[in-house]
């Protein structure tokens, strides 16, 4: 009888079970990342019966997070961006607010304001990632060095086009109120590409001059915008839902002259739909223009991913959906339902500071920031009469104003004195101690500093909630109920597209919601 040699059999079963394995998903060839700005997470339910196109696609062809929150305060555009695709929270990222109180230099900064770039087809100082402290999911495909790769974020903001694609990106564009057009900065480059500059020259926002907005359903116009091509109506433009259809255009263009999708490695294309959230804030989530503009995404995502099926094919393309925040209800809605809530000036905490410290320890311009909940108090003053004793002389202030929570030093944040529950984990998350204020303050739920619309920023559930949604090769569709978080979104991602996870990661890998790898 033959004998078998045993290394060979032990190989030849071995390729038996291989060969029965299901082979590993294709590496996709575009990873395309929407940010919905202001899209609270309950928007997918409260209109599904309307979502009959791109949304409605995700939610029943991808895995749907139900229980995604951000894990750190303050919710805003500039922190959650930041965090989509870094899984880094502001105590890692250095991406503390939209605009903070600079040591350095004394002045108030945006979060990529940057005095050393200038304007790209348009005049004034330019915008960067350069406070960004850690990498991305774009940034670590473009170092796995698999092929030539692409990444370019936009967006009508320049924050939201900046920080979801991170410091290598080939470009990142924003759109400009002082004329109407597309700009980027120097920090990517000299001169705006052929295909951006025509655009340009063909004036796209102004088709909708003196537009009606009308809504999905029909009926009488919502609103109606300005016949004058000026910054008032390229402000109300994007205060409507033609601002994300001009989002939309540019990007169908961008993947056709930048080839997104075609190239030898993974390309990126990050998009944040910021009109959702200028809406939001004048209207509130419970009017008919958030409706409207909900169901309108849903078209137009539809229209954008029947663009990819014809040019690449949607096989070819990781998606992932989220949203930077939500929003609270107008306190005026809240009223009418015995529910509580309010609003505060900025100016009334600044100016309790102001009379406690300067009755206490003296005369002087104490507090040196603009934001409510981020007081910075000056530095000069601070080292005179001792920064521990004079913060918490301002807190011990604040915390007896009506519908404070609670408020928190820089001392307690920094010796991890916040607390264990959710507010002060969420709390700690969001504190940087190089960028970090002074004194934070977490108001009572459904309270918010404005004046006569709603704003967002709390570590609370309306604000926290958003979508998290992934869709393409590798991922098992369905609904994941389990705790998640957006820091969860990047680490997910660079897992599915066998790149390194990003720097300043604070997420898990979604395991639930992956398919077998073929590994």
């Amino acid at each position: 009888m033959k004998k078998t040699i045993p290394g060979l059999a032990i190989l030849a079963s071995l390729s038996c079970i291989w060969a029965q394995a299901p082979a590993a998903p294709a590496r996709p060839k575009l990873l395309l990342v929407i940010a919905v700005d202001q899209f609270r997470y309950d928007y997918l339910t409260r209109f599904r019966k309307e979502y009959n196109a791109g949304l409605a696609q995700l939610l029943t062809q991808g895995a749907v997070f139900t229980n995604a929150n951000y894990e750190h305060m303050p919710t805003v555009t500039a922190v959650g961006h930041s965090t989509m695709l870094t899984g880094a929270s502001p105590i890692m990222s250095g991406i503390v607010a939209n605009d903070w109180y600079e040591k350095e230099t004394g002045k108030i900064t945006t979060s990529v304001q940057d005095q050393n770039s200038e304007l790209v087809g348009g005049d004034g100082v330019g915008s960067t990632p350069k406070r960004l402290l850690v990498s991305t999911v774009a940034d670590e495909i473009k170092m796995s060095a698999r092929g030539e790769s692409k990444s370019i974020g936009m967006s009508l903001k320049d924050r939201s086009a900046i920080l979801m694609p991170g410091r290598m990106a080939d470009a990142a564009y924003w759109f400009t109120e002082e004329n109407g057009s597309w700009v980027t900065s120097t920090w990517y480059m000299k001169e705006l590409p052929k295909w951006v500059a025509d655009h340009n020259a063909g004036r796209p926002a102004d088709q909708y001059l003196g537009k009606p907005w009308i809504p999905i359903w029909g009926g009488p116009a919502l609103h109606k915008l300005p016949s004058t091509p000026d910054t008032m109506f390229y402000s109300n433009v994007e205060k409507s839902p033609y601002g994300n259809d001009i989002l939309e255009r540019f990007a169908e263009l961008a993947i056709e002259n930048e080839k997104l999708g075609q190239h030898a490695g993974i390309d990126v294309l990050t998009m944040s739909f910021s009109s959702n959230d200028k809406v939001g804030h004048a209207y509130g989530p419970d009017s008919p223009e958030a409706r409207d503009m909900s169901v309108r995404t849903d078209r137009l995502l539809g229209k954008l991913f029947a663009y990819l099926e014809k040019k690449i094919g949607m096989r070819n393309v990781l998606v992932a959906l989220t949203a930077d925040h939500g929003i609270p209800p107008m306190p005026e809605a809240n009223a009418a339902r015995k529910m509580p809530g309010g609003r505060f000036k900025d100016k009334d905490f600044s100016d309790l500071v102001e009379t406690t410290l300067q009755a206490k320890f003296g005369p002087g311009k104490w507090s040196v920031g603009k934001k409510g909940e981020q007081i910075y108090l000056e530095p000069a003053l601070l080292e005179q009469y001792g920064a521990s004793e004079v913060r918490e002389a301002a807190a011990a202030a604040l915390r007896n104003f009506p519908h404070v929570l609670r408020v928190y030093t820089k001392d307690q944040l920094l010796r991890g004195q916040a607390g264990q529950d959710k507010v002060g984990l969420r709390t700690a998350n969001g504190y940087h101690p190089a960028r970090g204020a002074d004194v934070v303050v977490v108001l009572e739920p459904y309270w918010m500093f404005g004046t006569d619309t709603t704003s967002h920023g709390s570590p609370f559930g309306y604000d926290t909630h958003v979508p998290l949604i992934i869709m393409g090769a590798g991922v098992k569709p369905g609904r994941y109920h389990q705790a998640a978080a957006v820091n969860d979104l990047a680490p997910t991602l660079a897992t599915i597209l066998e790149v390194e996870v990003p720097a300043g990661s604070m997420g898990r890998v979604l395991l639930e919601a992956l398919g077998r790898s073929g590994l």
